[in-house]
């Protein structure tokens, strides 16, 4: 196979959407899988990864791309040297297979940034200084900060898909003419449940608004399709996607970014540096500069088209064992989930749960050292969200978020469900206490220190 060959662009004939639908693939392998991890009895267990939402591993396939990737890694764009001109063909179809994944329109723009974050505050550089941002308290931190308070509008938590397409409606009838932009998230961090996005799309454009996706925990679980959705923008992270190499991207409309000041001034950003000024770019070179993530750029398409190519498997895989998680944690008297919209919404793999007795950081802290367990305990960087779901639980300040994926099996989730169970009815098996490692058993016999790797 040449090595040109490994990112082909998509097809500009096929839609993304059949080609998905059409094959249902398998379920993609990932680095780690066969980690082996200490429990704090001296014993030693495969890794059972609940923390998908946070970071997810890295795919076989990624590693692969990067792999071949490096020997002819060299910077992009301008540079007539063989490795340059075979780097930048992979950059340049890289962004093509992004635009792809998303169902992007043919003008839409992809731009390469960081994470999520990254390119949820480029947007928000671009946003119109006159504009007004609806966002929803339930928001991701990277979604509801951005935009300044003083021309952000941030409704309540809703209740339900029929009250979130309302509020959105009411806010933009009281908004002051202008540019106006609502940012949605596809599916919530904390609870996993999807958002009714085509639903807000419609509303927001019936009032002459334009609607941001935040799509960093939809995206590496269902079909994410901008055209068919009718959004403006979609952010994404590479490192939830199975490709953690630090890209990221903001895909859609070019007018506000094309109109902006550059993201970061410096080469690349330009077309012409003179005496008299500066002439900036357009399109996602205006706010690319610098030196490029190119090897992230890869590891991300490498990763979309991956997950496109099985997204029939994973999303039966997924289902399977929510559904199987969702039932046994149901099945403990002492644990509580929590929910936006109510037990029946539709959403990804995601629980977000307490158990009666036991702080979020013991519970956290026991699974990993008991029962090779990695769940996430706190409030997931959406404190509004946390302290709306956890009102009536004043004991909880925090909760526990188990997220799975690719990495999960069967046998995870019937061991985790059994640890919860074990936990809530007979407690702890150790005295934990708060270390500078974190909260773990005292006279912990694991050790917990990483070596230098390099």
């Amino acid at each position: 196979m040449s090595i040109l060959s490994i990112l082909e662009p998509a097809s500009s004939t096929t839609p993304r959407a059949a080609v998905t639908r059409l094959t249902t693939g398998t379920i993609p392998a990932t680095v780690g899988s066969d980690l082996l991890v200490p429990l704090a009895d001296g014993r030693v267990t495969d890794y059972a990864n609940f923390d998908h939402g946070a970071s997810a591993p890295c795919l076989e396939s990624v590693r692969a791309s990067v792999e071949a990737a490096l020997p002819s890694y060299a910077s992009v764009h301008r540079g007539n040297g063989y490795a340059s001109r075979i780097t930048t063909q992979w950059y340049e179809r890289a962004r093509a297979e992004v635009h792809s994944f998303v169902g992007a329109r043919a003008d839409d723009q992809v731009i390469f940034t960081r994470q999520t974050t990254d390119a949820l505050n480029l947007l928000s550089h671009a946003v119109p200084a006159d504009a007004t941002v609806i966002v929803f308290e339930s928001e991701h931190h990277a979604a509801l900060l951005p935009w300044g308070e003083e021309r952000t509008v941030r409704l309540a938590a809703p209740a339900s898909a029929g009250e979130t397409v309302a509020a959105v409606a009411n806010a933009l009838r009281a908004a002051p003419e202008g540019p106006r932009l609502v940012v949605v998230t596809g599916a919530s961090n904390v609870t996993g449940e999807i958002f009714p996005i085509a639903e807000l799309a419609a509303v927001a454009k019936a009032h002459g608004a334009r609607i941001c996706l935040d799509a960093a925990q939809l995206a590496p679980h269902r079909i994410v399709d901008i055209a068919e959705l009718d959004v403006d923008w979609v952010a994404l992270s590479g490192h939830k996607l199975y490709a953690p190499y630090g890209a990221g991207a903001l895909i859609g409309r070019a007018d506000w970014l094309d109109a902006a000041d550059p993201y970061l001034y410096g080469g690349g950003a330009t077309t012409s540096v003179t005496g008299d000024g500066v002439v900036w770019a357009t399109g996602p070179s205006r706010h690319e500069g610098g030196s490029p993530n190119v090897i992230g750029a890869i590891a991300l398409a490498s990763a979309c088209a991956t997950i496109s190519r099985n997204r029939d498997a994973i999303e039966q895989h997924e289902r399977s064992l929510l559904a199987r998680l969702r039932t046994g944690l149901a099945q403990i008297a002492e644990v509580t989930t929590y929910s936006i919209f109510g037990a029946e919404a539709d959403r990804v793999g995601t629980v977000c749960f307490t158990i009666k007795g036991l702080s979020s950081t013991l519970v956290s802290a026991a699974l990993s050292a008991e029962y090779g367990i990695g769940v996430r305990d706190g409030k997931f960087c959406a404190h509004p969200l946390v302290g709306h779901l956890l009102a009536d639980a004043p004991e909880h300040g925090t909760a526990v978020r188990a997220s799975l994926g690719l990495g999960t099996t069967r046998e995870h989730v019937d061991r985790l469900v059994g640890a919860v169970r074990s936990l809530a009815t007979n407690g702890l098996r150790a005295e934990y206490e708060d270390t500078d490692h974190g909260c773990q058993p005292a006279d912990d016999p694991r050790d917990l220190h990483a070596p230098r790797i390099w």
